[in-house]
This record gives structure tokens, sequence and C-alpha cells, in this order.
């Protein structure tokens, strides 16, 4: 007796079929496992025999063997444990193939045949309606999807599934499910001084810029970047869901429900380049993909090893991650916009009349050489964050509020999306950082007079091509955020005022 049920395996993005084919005949009691299976799978007979004993079901005293097709592919990870169980079941017709036919499956089984979360749903789902199939997931990851709009059977365990099947109950359909906003972010206003610093914030927001912000230790660089997921507009619905389907893959999306906010990650400055780029033995997204459409926070730029920092090259200049194993060939998305945040130097008092460096300006020179050429350049914004004046602290807050400057991003935003609408139909949702070619030129062009600085500009400050279109880029999103049709020769000033000085 041979039976097939689908099932899904995915390297990244990437969703592979995967058939699974079980075959009972004569001969000694057996229950073999074919077509590379990991270790994880592997250990799938035991749970799948535990759980189908936990039902009062016995497998026949036959032997079993069961392939997972195509054999030439890796199999890796407990979501094969469902598909398997469904197969075993339909050889041993207790389950009708007709009706299974039509469902992709994964899940983990427990030992008393409930299900567990597995990495992937969403991405699978979406996978099995292009291919006009249902999909069987657990409970827990239901909602997560319904977003695909095929056809969803979530049970909580495994009898749940077969009685549904036998017509003893009806799952329900569920509901696809959106996370709950989360504790509101801390408000700009609590940053004392500064104001130079938050202005480089909103025009970072404004444009998704990237930002690199230089001081002393204490000076708030910290706590400005904290408060940037405040600044930011929510994901919008496309967005939304091709930020939860890497979460969903990476296994790190709560309860099954599509994200809103924008991410914001913040890793520790020990994290290497595969924990940033993706990587590892199953090829899982990094930092960078977790932080599409959103924010990646470097908090001690220099600290983090060179290998992790250069690696962040390709991904910031094309926004896409791309990793290569000997076993897997994964593209993952990586639109993401760098903040980051970096002493002065080594001690991190260079500068600083009260606690002058005592190698100056050498462990300046040391420290910043940390970061090679090519990384620096690809941020667009630089500013210096200067040590608070204490006198200042006990003073009542004068700044604007988060959501008073929100509201001028969210304005510039919105002129963004309306231009790139009309310009680049096809291009997706774009911001001014993305901007390049034929497209910067249409819409980052200034007038006369601000051609003249740029020009004079880049000669005297030997300004790459790079650059230079990072200069343009930036003028572009001030005068968004001044609604001027044109970039004038004040955004040019101060976009050149965001520069690094050599």
């Amino acid at each position: 007796m041979v039976a097939h049920i689908a099932t899904v395996a995915f390297e990244g993005i990437e969703v592979l079929p995967v058939d699974v084919q079980v075959q009972v005949a004569n001969g000694l009691p057996a229950f073999t496992l074919v077509g590379l299976p990991d270790k994880a799978v592997a250990e799938s007979r035991e749970r799948v025999r535990a759980s189908l004993h936990a039902l009062g079901l016995a497998l026949p005293a036959k032997r079993i063997t069961l392939n997972l097709a195509p054999a030439d592919l890796l199999k890796e990870g407990s979501h094969f444990d469902l598909p398997i169980a469904l197969a075993l079941l339909v050889a041993m017709e207790v389950l009708p193939a007709v009706e299974l036919a039509s469902f992709a499956a994964m899940g983990e089984l427990g030992l008393d045949g409930t299900l567990a979360p597995v990495a992937g749903v969403l991405a699978a789902a979406i996978a099995a309606a292009a291919d006009e199939r249902g999909l069987i997931c657990p409970a827990a990851q239901g909602g997560e999807a319904a977003w695909s709009g095929a056809p969803v059977l979530a049970p909580a365990c495994l009898l749940s599934l077969i009685n549904h099947f036998k017509g003893n109950q009806k799952l329900g359909t569920p509901s696809p499910k959106i996370a709950e906003a989360g504790p509101a972010p801390p408000d700009l206003a609590d940053v004392v001084g500064q104001e130079s610093a938050k202005r480089a914030l909103e025009i970072a927001a404004a444009g998704n810029h990237n930002l690199l912000m230089v001081g002393p230790p204490g000076s708030g660089k910290s706590m400005l970047a904290a408060r940037l997921p405040g600044l930011l507009p929510p994901l919008d619905p496309a967005e939304a869901l091709e930020v939860s389907m890497i979460h969903s893959v990476a296994g790190c999306l709560t309860g099954g429900k599509l994200l809103r906010a924008r991410p914001f990650r913040d890793p520790h400055h020990t994290a290497s380049a595969p924990a940033l780029v993706g990587g590892g033995a199953r090829a899982k997204p990094g930092e960078v993909s977790l932080a599409h459409c959103g924010v990646l926070f470097l908090d001690e730029l220099p600290e983090f090893p060179r290998q992790s920092l250069e690696a962040l090259r390709q991904p910031m200049e094309c926004g896409r991650a791309v990793v290569a194993r000997a076993n897997a060939h994964v593209t993952y998305p990586a639109r993401f916009q760098l903040i980051a945040a970096m002493n002065p130097c080594k001690c991190g008092h260079l500068g600083d009349p009260e606690r002058g460096c005592g190698r100056a300006p050498k462990c300046g020179a040391d420290y910043r050489a940390r970061l090679s050429g090519p990384v620096l350049d690809r941020f667009d914004l630089f500013v210096d964050v200067p040590k608070v004046d204490i006198a200042k602290l006990g003073r009542p807050r004068s700044g604007e509020a988060s959501g008073v400057v929100a509201g001028r991003i969210e304005r510039a935003r919105a002129r963004q999306a309306e231009r790139y609408a009309r310009l680049a139909p096809n291009a997706g949702m774009l911001t001014n950082a993305e901007a390049d070619g034929q497209l910067l030129e249409a819409i980052g062009t200034p007038d006369a007079e601000g051609n003249r600085l740029l020009t004079d500009a880049a000669q005297r400050l030997s300004l790459s091509a790079r650059g230079y279109h990072r200069i343009l880029r930036v003028a572009r999103t001030l005068a968004d955020i001044d609604d001027e049709p044109t970039t004038r020769r004040r955004h040019i000033a101060e976009a050149l005022a965001y520069r690094a000085r050599s």
C-alpha cells in the first residue's frame, strides 16, 4: 500500500515542495525513513509512533518504508512530523486519501498527539495557495496562515484533525491575526538638548537614511536611537506581509500574528557575520533581514568584528542579503535603515576639555580606523552628539514631542510614496534612500544655485560618486520635509553639513 501527502520544506523564503510516500509491505516489522533526513527528521519516527499510541492506534506489524521525495534534497526540522503521521494514517486507511490530497501539512507532534508551532508557516501557506492547495498547521499558527487566502485547518492535536475528516467534528476556519500595539516608545522630548542630533534623526526617519552618531559616553546616542520607532509610520499591508514572512521563516513570529510596527533590531557588538547577514546550518535570515523595512541599530559600532561590518556593505547597497552555503543558496530581503553610534575614541573622551584623552589624537585616529572607508561611505548622515551640560538636566522639557515630529515625517513619506507611485509604479514601496539612477536624477536634481554649491563642494570634499548621490537623496528629503517641489540651495547646504569630516 502506498500513500502520498504533500508537505512543505523551506530554505529561506524559497519554498520547495516535498512529497511523503509510505509503503506498507509484508516483512519483518520496521519503520524506515529514506530521503536524506537530518537528526530531527529521523527522530520523528519515535514522536509519530508515540503520538499514534496515545490515540489508541498501533502501527501495523509490517515493514513500513517512508520516502521523503525528492530524495536528494536534505530534509531538516521537526515540521515533517505531521505529514509523516498523516501519510501513515492514509496508508492505514484511517483517513481518506482523496480529501488530504488537496492539502499541504506541517507541524511538530508531541508525544501525546498535540501539535506544536514550527517555523515558516506563513511562507508555506502562501506557497500552498500558489499551488492551489490548503494548509494544515498547528492551532497556534492558524491566524498566521489565514493571511495567505488558502483554505486552512489548524487543529490543536492530531485527534481533532482525524475527527474532522471523519465527520465527527468540524474545525473552524482561523481568522487572520494582527499583533497588538506594544508599549509606547519613549518620547523624543525626554532628550535634553542635542538639537542637531534630533534634527538628523528626523531627516533619517523621513527619508529612511543611514545615520552615524558620534559622541562621548552618556551624551544620549542610545536614547536618541530608542526614540526612533516612535517617529516611524506603521508598515503598510504589503510591507507587513513581507516582514512577517521573514520573521515566520526565522521562527520568531509571536503568536502567529502579522506584524504592523516596523522592526527595531539592536544586536550586541559581539554578533558574528552570519548572525548579522544570515547563515548557519539552515541558512536562516540574519539581523539585516529581520530589520527589513525597519531599523538596525548598532551601538558601539567600532567594537563589532571587522568581518561582520564588512559583510554589511552589500546588503546596505542593494537591499538584499545573499546567503551562499554548500547546501543552500538563499536570498533574503534586507531593505533596512542603519542607525549606528560610536565614541570618538577608545576611552571616549577625545575633545572633552574636562577629561581630555591622554593619547589624542592617535587614540581617535586608531579607533576610527576600525571602520573602513567603504563602510563609512554608506552612511548618509553623520552627526556629533556632544556632552550634555549637567545644569540643563533639571530644567523643564522644552523640545518637541515625538508625535509632532512623527507628523512631519508621515507627511514627508506620503509625498515620497505619491511621487514614486507616479514615476516608478513597478518598483514597490520606495523612499528617498532607495532612489537611484535616472529616478534620482528626475527627483533630486537641485535648482541652479543648489547645483553650483553641490558641484563646488564635491570638488573641495573629494566626494565619491556614492557620496555625491547620497547628498542628493538627503537634500531631496529635506525638501520633502519643507514641502518643496524642488531641491534648493539651502537643502544642499544642510545635507553637506551632515557629511563626515575627515
